[in-house]
């Protein structure tokens, strides 16, 4: 991701079909998303991706390594248009990228259990469901949980 991504991803992160699925439900100004930007592409810790096909981008994917051992929590959305399958294909190319790329040893990933097409989309990448936080997220009605999934290296590829 560069600084001319910006304001397509803001569009894509702030559109209601992705915003109702994320932590962060509110709609997020420029300069917010500016100074977010700001930091993380200036962390080496973080890696900031689009996801294109044909020239065309169709999705943001970020892996951060917050944790010793080369152990990173992922995120990721598919634009509002893309076509379907576009989750499934960038979360291929996604951990190619970090297991190969990054070198990482895990890929952590949390998921709000409403979200069933991420649920599935994890599971069907191989994702193990390591925990579940009970009444983690609230949206502002009610308490939602959180399911949480991790991937090892040494189960990817065998596991797609």
């Amino acid at each position: 991701m560069i600084e001319d991504d910006i304001d397509q991803v803001l569009a894509w992160r702030n559109h209601q079909d992705i915003r109702r699925y994320m932590h962060t439900q509110h709609e997020i100004t420029r300069s917010e998303h500016a100074r977010w930007f700001e930091q993380a592409n200036t962390d080496p810790r973080r890696a900031l991706l689009i996801f294109e096909s044909e020239g065309v981008a169709l999705g943001y994917v970020n892996f951060h390594q917050s944790a010793q051992g080369r152990i990173a929590d992922w995120g990721f959305y598919a634009a509002p248009q893309a076509p379907k399958g576009t989750g499934r294909l960038m979360g291929h190319a996604a951990l190619r990228h970090g297991f190969t790329q990054l070198n990482l040893h895990k890929v952590c990933g949390q998921v709000l259990a409403y979200n069933e097409r991420s649920l599935k989309m994890h599971r069907s990448l191989g994702f193990q469901q390591e925990g579940l936080l009970r009444e983690q997220h609230f949206d502002g009605q009610r308490y939602h949980d959180t399911v949480c999934f991790g991937l090892l290296a040494a189960q990817w590829p065998s596991t797609t």
